[in-house]
């Protein structure tokens, strides 16, 4: 079974596409916690992040043309593992999305409104799901306007930090701390989530050819990946890891720390913009799983409506943002994706040959990747997300057999 093409977009705006949907809140907060962990050992862990965002990449590619239609990985694993796994996959995508739309919030307010972050999380926050639940979305012109504001504001912020030597830095004696490479690989990929806009739309979005997406994949993924780099050096350049691994806002820091007061305000603005396009882009990936889910009868069909599913998701979010401050919401968030692509991957080393552009090998190494990495997550957050996991999977069940 292959997509039925939809409408196409030019080559430079399927790039740009997967570009917007990645560049969100990764940039201006995932290195804190990953530094936390790895000290600037973080610098390797984004390109170890980028290398299984790129096998998931491929994977949900193929899934999404043999597979059309919202629900991703749910409906993958579904058709392709079966109920339970299914339903597995749909509890950590569910949480995952969920957990990640908490921690960009929590990223806008602590940019945005710093003296009161937790206000302009949840403000952001209730803005952004009563736009998504009334149908708004990011068109072309919208979505070259968000990556040329990010893009042109983080040049100024790599610019300013390069061109100002760095002051004495006193860091931690084990700040830098080889061992928690992997962790930090998994932490960061939390920066990447967002290519399923290119690879996995839904049935009332643009779709893509193989062809085209053997070129926008990559491309994507290795100018996001360059931009985390230069971002990253900048940030431990002015900071170093123990004062980035502390900041709530660590670009903001950056910038001061290197005389640059003067572009505050358009670190914040670039803030603003790039965390509203990104929560947007999660609250629409969250509300179409719910829904699918529950059009499969694994949840209960009021949640089929997309204002029950977006408007209850948002209640959820906002007791997230209450309860868990970003940067352990950015930890769980990953933790629970990294979760859900073993299981796309674990689907997509299945598909029939007809059904394969990529081949079969990326999809076992996401799915060796994605295991390797969950492991050396923090405990808690390892514990809480196979908790959620096995608790989701066995309430979609057992709600199953009552209806």
């Amino acid at each position: 079974m292959t997509r039925t093409l939809r409408r196409q977009l030019p080559a430079s705006d399927t790039v740009l596409l997967g570009v917007g949907g990645m560049l969100g809140a990764g940039v201006f907060a995932a290195f804190g916690p990953a530094s936390g962990v790895a000290g600037s050992y973080a610098l390797v862990g984004v390109v170890l992040a980028a290398l299984l965002a790129a096998c998931s990449a491929f994977s949900t590619a193929d899934q999404a043309r043999a597979f059309p239609g919202d629900g991703a990985g749910y409906r993958y694993t579904t058709q392709l593992l079966g109920p339970w796994p299914g339903r597995m996959a749909g509890s950590a995508s569910i949480a995952g999305r969920l957990a990640a739309a908490a921690a960009i919030a929590g990223t806008f307010g602590a940019y945005v409104t710093p003296s009161r972050p937790l206000l302009g999380a949840l403000a952001v926050l209730a803005i952004s799901v009563a736009l998504d639940v009334v149908g708004f979305r990011l068109n072309r012109g919208l979505n070259w306007a968000v990556v040329s504001i990010v893009v042109v504001m983080l040049a100024l912020v790599v610019a300013t930090c390069a061109a100002v030597p760095p002051p004495p830095i006193t860091n931690a004696p084990d700040a830098d701390q080889p061992l928690g490479l992997l962790t930090s690989a998994g932490i960061l990929v939390f920066a990447f989530l967002g290519f399923e806009r290119i690879t996995a739309p839904g049935l009332d979005e643009p779709s893509f050819t193989a062809r085209r997406l053997h070129l926008a994949i990559p491309v994507s993924l290795v100018l996001v990946l360059g931009v985390y780099l230069a971002v990253g050096y900048a940030a431990f350049r002015q900071l170093g890891p123990t004062r980035l691994a502390l900041s709530p806002a660590p670009l903001l820091d950056a910038v001061v720390s290197a005389d640059g007061q003067w572009i505050v305000p358009l670190v914040t603005a670039g803030a603003a913009v790039a965390t509203v396009a990104a929560l947007l882009g999660v609250l629409s990936g969250a509300r179409r799983t719910v829904t699918t889910v529950a059009k499969a009868r694994d949840l209960p069909a009021a949640l089929t409506s997309d204002r029950a599913a977006g408007w209850i998701g948002g209640l959820v979010i906002a007791v997230m943002l209450i309860a868990v401050p970003p940067s352990t919401a950015i930890g769980f968030a990953a933790c629970a994706m990294l979760a859900y692509y073993a299981f796309t991957n674990a689907s997509a080393r299945i598909l029939l040959k007809e059904d394969r552009t990529w081949p079969m090998r990326t999809a076992c190494f996401g799915l060796g990747l994605s295991v390797l990495y969950g492991m050396t997550m923090p405990p808690f957050l390892l514990a809480t997300t196979i908790g959620v996991v096995l608790l989701g999977s066995a309430g979609m069940s057992l709600y199953r057999r009552t209806v």
